[in-house]
């Protein structure tokens, strides 16, 4: 908004018109054009580029509401919002639902009128700026890339493109380190959305209190430190796609909040009453087993099968280990933070093939770095790589559904995490920050494992 902003003022009564002028224009950069008929507001809105509308609802030609219709269906890119002498709830509801920013009663508190104005624009500007920045990433680096030419990723990649061209949610499962989140950003600009915002959070790094305003928005006073207005991250991806990474750890409460604005298309930000109108495409991603965890009531049945209506197995690296090579020609062939390239001997790049990666992509693409920063030169013997990949290396095998003992019992699946939990631990020379990056949880859940799990720190 460096440049200023483009109000469009849209009422049939001349003195409420020349109020809102000299409203808006106490910010100098506001730039306000009004005109008194619906005919009058097409015209202009058809023609040239505003950031934000302000329409009276009733007009002698057309309803506020056939402007906000007509805007939506023409996909003008425009923040609109709503005045009415009639507050009433229905028509809150109905222009919300037809894309309204917001809606304001007259008579109105000028400081508010202006505030909603701006951070109307605000969002505008800020869409304008992810655009502009997602088509210069777009053109530099192509689509996201996943690497590889085994089956498992063609058959992701294939998946990607039926799944793109549906509005319906998609569930991106799969380990940690897998490139969830790549699938999700290919989704996106694979899709009709891709000229609208990405947005993505990790729902297991923040508390509810956090989580709850970061999705919806807050009121400004709406809790201690709510200092003012805040758009939530819906809102921010209006038209767009929101990526919801860690949905298996949202608490039963934020679950059901979810749950009903993917039902309605409808939210309310904290402290609000006033409804809001999002068209959101939601794509999710776990490493949980969802249908386990709504058998075990942690996770709502309505809302997995909400979430569940496209789904995408991301493969773990061990099952396609004939993508290792290409994925270290990927990440280590161009100079890295140190300014140089790679070349790994064939004892080396045999080692890596073998390994079992319970990192996944994450891990090699760390171990990748690393060596580009500390390692003397460009070549990569079998002696320079970590213990682990070298004596721990195994074949690279899909475990079965219940890893089995070493006398050929099967394993409880609590058993199978301890000692997964334990040799990422052991792996990593019990770097717990490591170890918490390749398992994809924070430290204190971490931690948590190590107490209930009773896991012995060698030494």
């Amino acid at each position: 908004m460096a440049d200023g902003y483009r109000v469009l003022v849209v009422d049939d009564d001349a003195d409420v018109r020349s109020l809102l002028v000299a409203v808006l224009t106490q910010d100098p950069t506001a730039r306000v054009i009004d005109v008194a008929s619906g005919v009058e507001a097409l015209g202009l809105l058809g023609r040239e580029e505003f950031d934000v509308a302000l329409v009276d609802v009733q007009l002698p030609d057309h309803s506020g509401l056939d402007i906000l219709r007509w805007a939506r269906d023409a996909e003008v890119d425009i923040e609109l919002i709503v005045l009415t002498g009639h507050a009433d709830v229905e028509t809150a509801v109905a222009a919300m639902r037809l894309g309204a920013y917001d809606f304001i009663a007259k008579p109105w508190k000028n400081a508010e009128l202006r505030e909603v104005v701006v951070k109307a624009a605000e969002k505008k500007a800020l869409r304008r700026e992810n655009s502009a920045l997602r088509e210069v990433i777009t053109r530099r680096d192509g689509l996201p890339t996943l690497v590889g030419d085994s089956p498992q990723i063609r058959e992701v990649l294939g998946m990607i493109a039926r799944v793109a061209q549906s509005d319906s949610p998609v569930l991106v499962h799969g380990e940690s380190g897998t490139g969830k989140e790549l699938v999700a950003r290919r989704i996106h600009l694979q899709s009709r959305r891709t000229g609208r915002p990405f947005v993505s959070i990790n729902c297991g790094a923040l508390p509810d209190t956090l989580l709850e305003s970061e999705l919806f928005g807050h009121k400004k006073g709406a809790f201690s430190g709510a200092i003012t207005s805040r758009v939530g991250l819906f809102e921010a991806a209006h038209g767009g796609t929101l990526f919801l990474d860690e949905i298996g750890e949202m608490s039963p409460a934020m679950q059901v909040r979810l749950l009903r604005v993917l039902d309605s298309g409808e939210l309310r930000r904290v402290g609000e009453e006033r409804v809001f109108h999002v068209d959101v495409r939601v794509v999710a991603a776990t490493a949980k087993d969802l249908s386990r965890e709504a058998a075990e009531g942690r996770f709502r049945w309505d809302l997995y099968y909400r979430v569940s209506t496209l789904v995408i197995e991301v493969p773990p690296l061990r099952r396609r280990p004939g993508d290792v090579a290409l994925l270290v020609e990927h990440f280590a062939s161009a100079p890295g933070r140190a300014g140089r390239a790679l070349r790994f001997s064939a004892e080396a790049m045999e080692r890596l093939t073998r390994y079992s990666w319970p990192g996944n992509v994450r891990e090699l693409r760390n171990l990748l770095e690393r060596l580009q920063i500390l390692l003397e030169g460009q070549d990569v013997r079998a002696r320079d790589l970590p213990p682990e990949v070298g004596a721990g290396a195994v074949p690279a095998r899909e475990p079965t559904s219940a890893a089995p003992a070493a006398d050929g019992a099967l394993l409880p699946l609590a058993e199978i995490e301890r000692r997964h939990v334990g040799r990422v631990l052991d792996a990593t020379g019990w770097n717990k920050a490591r170890a918490a990056r390749i398992l994809e949880v924070d430290i204190k859940t971490l931690n948590k494992k190590i107490r209930d799990f009773s896991l012995p720190r060698p030494g």
